[in-house]
C-alpha cells in the first residue's frame, strides 16, 4: 500500500498522497464502489484515469470512509455525507485528497514544460514576482494554488487571470496566499506547496 505522504495540517486538516505503482486490479483490492462509482470507472477508457479514481478510494479508506460517503453534485464537487470538506486530484503517479472541518481545496500536477507554454492564459499580476530560473516549478505553484482555489469557490464561473490572484512568493517558502474575488465573493486563502518526485503539491486552506 503506497500512502506516500500525510499531512496534518492543524488538528482539522488532513492530506494523503498516494503514490500509484500497482496495478488497477491491485488498487481494487479490498474497495467497494457504489453502482455510479462502478459505472464511471467502465465510462472511463484512460487506465491511468481509472487508476486514480480507484486510488482516491484507497486514501478515503485510510481516513476511515467508503466510497458510499462520497457524493458529487451538480457541479461535479465531491463531498462526504458526513459534511466535512473534501478536495480530491489525480495526475499520472499521483492521487491526493484533502478532509477538512473548513472550506479547502487541492491540487497535484507533474512539473512539465508545457506549462511555459499556456502561462500566459493564467498569469496576471503574478509576472511581477515570477521567477524565469525555476519557471517550470514555479508556474506549476501558481497553477495549483488557482486550481485549488477554484474548488473551493462554491458558484463556479471563475477566470483564473481575473478572479484568482496570487500573493507573492519564493518557491523556498513553501506558502503564500491567494484570494477568491468575483463578484460579492471576496476572500483569501492560505496556500501551501511542495514538490517531490517531479511533481507539486498544493492545497488551500481557509
Amino acid at each position: 500500500m503506497p500512502l506516500f505522504k500525510t499531512i496534518k495540517h492543524k488538528q482539522q486538516t488532513h492530506i494523503l498522497v498516494w503514490h500509484i505503482t500497482e496495478t488497477l486490479d491491485e488498487l481494487k483490492q479490498g474497495i467497494s464502489l457504489v453502482e455510479n462509482s462502478v459505472q464511471r470507472l467502465e465510462n472511463s477508457h484512460s487506465e491511468q484515469h481509472q487508476k486514480g479514481f480507484v486510488s482516491i478510494r484507497q486514501l478515503l479508506k485510510i481516513m476511515g470512509y467508503a466510497d458510499a460517503d462520497l457524493f458529487y453534485t451538480a457541479d461535479g464537487k465531491p463531498h462526504l455525507k458526513d459534511g466535512k470538506r473534501i478536495s480530491i486530484t489525480h495526475s499520472f503517479d499521483f492521487a491526493a485528497i484533502i478532509i477538512s472541518d473548513f472550506a479547502v481545496g487541492i491540487d497535484i500536477e507533474m512539473n512539465r514544460e508545457k506549462i511555459l507554454k499556456i502561462a500566459p492564459k493564467f498569469m496576471s499580476e503574478e509576472w511581477a514576482f515570477y521567477d524565469a530560473a525555476r519557471g517550470v516549478e514555479f508556474l506549476t505553484v501558481i497553477w495549483g494554488a488557482k486550481e485549488s482555489l477554484y474548488k473551493i469557490h462554491p458558484d463556479g464561473g471563475l477566470l483564473f487571470k481575473e478572479h484568482l490572484p496570487i500573493e507573492p512568493f519564493q518557491l523556498q517558502d513553501g506558502k503564500t496566499k491567494g484570494w477568491i474575488k468575483k463578484d460579492k465573493y471576496y476572500e483569501f486563502f492560505y496556500i501551501y506547496f511542495e514538490s517531490f518526485e517531479g511533481y507539486t503539491l498544493v492545497f488551500a486552506v481557509n
